[in-house]
């Protein structure tokens, strides 16, 4: 006979085996005295099984994880889930209505951890977002994009130390894994700390939608939570490529002011001395190459041709050899044909 879930408290609410709820968490009211609320749909199995939580919108203006969680939702296989399932598609809902990164005091959500019951706005939500969500999973999964004018390839941010994190990550499908350390007051940085693993997943850009990595994004969760064993092999998603791991990265910077006329794409093998772009003066003055600094894969660029000197213009994660680079450019290709032949799987977009 199949063991029965116990109950799930959250909020002071108590969901019996096999229920779902969305529970609003108070958080704080607005001027007019209007209610504010972290809303987290729970999703409690009838099997007993982990605790997950999958969060965005820490950055109210990184939009791609509310559509990710909310085609997660769709998801008839969750019909079949065991343990449970937090999912929190708008963390900074004061951010988010105003498409901000930040909080209206001006302070950065994911630069407050571990936070205070006493101070500031968004050291109060980060401690109640730890609280309710956080103290209560064993896993989490938390979705971001690039800033505005920076998208980002899709990959897999995280300890890969712990292993634990790391075999989450490669479950996840993404074409890549960068082993990175968190900065510091970010939720990372807490849950590194504290032997929880989670995996940051980093695609797009701001304030836009990317067809290819809210895909990635619906199908790692899902690959996710099928290595966990929340959800029964047969319903997991379609398996992506075997991950290629990045020890580091680093920005290469503009040497220049000027118009920047870009020459690779994200998820692109460059070479140590490649140019990847060129920096033009617009009365026709001379131009300044910028030359990448290592072998690696263009992860993020900016978008936007205008550039200051100093501005961070390609973030490269790096590899020692060349070969080891070409292995996500080849990924990002298989993942695509992927993506493509499980389409109709998924529900339609509404």
């Amino acid at each position: 006979m199949t063991a029965m879930a116990g109950n799930f408290e959250i909020g002071g609410q108590v969901l019996r085996p096999g229920e779902g709820r969305l529970v609003e968490l108070p958080v704080v009211s607005l001027y007019t005295n209007t209610p504010v609320s972290l809303p987290v749909r729970v999703l409690h199995g009838r099997e007993p099984g982990p605790t997950l939580f999958v969060s965005a919108a820490l950055h109210g203006d990184e939009i791609i994880g509310v559509e990710i969680i909310r085609r997660l939702l769709l998801q008839r296989g969750l019909r079949q889930l065991r343990g449970t399932l937090l999912a929190v598609p708008v963390v900074n809902t004061l951010a988010f209505l105003h498409q901000s990164r930040y909080l209206p005091d001006r302070r950065d959500l994911n630069r407050s951890f571990p936070g205070s019951d006493k101070g500031s706005l968004a050291a109060r939500l980060a401690k109640l977002f730890l609280r309710e969500i956080v103290g209560r999973s064993q896993y989490g999964v938390d979705l971001h994009t690039g800033a505005i004018h920076r998208p980002n390839l899709p990959h897999i941010r995280g300890d890969l130390a712990n292993p634990q994190t790391l075999r989450l990550a490669q479950a996840f499908g993404a074409p890549l894994l960068l082993n990175s350390t968190p900065r510091s007051g970010t939720l990372r940085e807490y849950t590194t700390e504290h032997g929880i693993p989670v995996l940051l997943y980093e695609a797009g850009e701001a304030l836009r939608f990317d067809e290819m990595a809210i895909r990635t994004g619906v199908r790692g969760l899902l690959n996710v939570m099928s290595a966990l064993d929340m959800l029964p092999a047969a319903r997991a998603a379609t398996r992506l490529p075997e991950p290629v791991i990045a020890r580091s990265s680093s920005w290469v910077r503009a040497a220049a002011s000027g118009v920047l006329r870009v020459q690779v794409a994200l998820g692109e093998q460059v070479r140590k001395g490649e140019v990847l772009g060129v920096i033009g003066d617009p009365f026709g003055g001379p131009e300044t190459p910028v030359l990448a600094s290592a072998h690696g894969v263009v992860v993020g660029s900016t978008a936007l041709p205008l550039v200051y000197e100093g501005d961070a213009l390609f973030h490269v994660a790096r590899f020692d050899a060349p070969e080891t680079a070409a292995g996500v450019a080849r990924n990002i290709v298989a993942a695509r044909r992927a993506l493509k032949r499980a389409r109709r799987s998924q529900p339609r977009v509404v």
